[in-house]
């Protein structure tokens, strides 16, 4: 397969246009163009244009795993779920990932941390957290780790009533809808009875 021509990428820096004879076009990197030694005229047997192929589809997967996590983080299986969303096979996906995993740029123990504390302050309790985090793909060995991010439940607790209420004694409907609003949000009945009891408003489980 003869090369007929290279070109710069107009949109993407760094990014190179190899234009084949039958019409297709590889995206390669500055890199892969070096490595292969390619010029316009050159003719590629199957081997070094399957391997070139090979090459392009990889470089492909990185950019795309580098510009999704530049969007906004997440952790190492989410952004292999998506990669693979986005076409990428499970090994080139892998590969993406774990290249971004070595030179820093993707770390689950920092996503997981960061993941709690914007989930605090959504106002959630441990156990919708721990719903989160098992949504996002972090592995489970860190979660205890990253839920020390969390602020004292009592004081969530606490705030949300203070509120809700607004110094007004609460009847017994209204109790019922926040200790249930509460539950929803990931609070065990424990800490959400702890705290009506610091009101002097005593619930009762159902």
């Amino acid at each position: 397969m003869r090369i007929d021509r290279v070109e710069a990428s107009r949109h993407k820096r760094g990014r190179v246009l190899v234009f084949l004879e039958d019409g297709a076009c590889l995206k390669i990197t500055e890199q892969e163009l070096l490595d292969f030694g390619l010029r316009a005229g050159d003719e590629l047997d199957e081997g070094t244009l399957g391997r070139l192929k090979e090459a392009a589809g990889v470089s492909n997967v990185k950019a795309m795993a580098a510009d999704l996590i530049g969007k906004r983080a997440m952790s190492r299986a989410g952004l292999e779920k998506k990669l693979k969303e986005k076409g990428a096979s499970e090994e080139e996906a892998r590969y993406a990932a774990e290249w971004l995993e070595a030179i820093g740029a993707i770390d689950d123990g920092d996503y997981a941390a960061l993941l709690v504390r914007h989930c605090a302050q959504l106002g959630y309790g441990p156990a919708r957290i721990r719903d989160k985090l098992y949504e996002k793909g972090v592995p489970r060995e860190l979660w205890d780790e990253a839920l020390e991010q969390a602020p004292d439940n009592g004081g969530q607790i606490d705030r949300f009533l203070a509120g809700r209420l607004r110094g007004r004694a609460p009847d017994e409907k209204e109790k019922k809808r926040l200790t249930d609003a509460l539950l929803r949000r990931g609070f065990s009945w424990g800490d959400v009875r702890a705290a009506w009891n610091r009101l002097g408003a005593a619930v009762e489980e159902d």
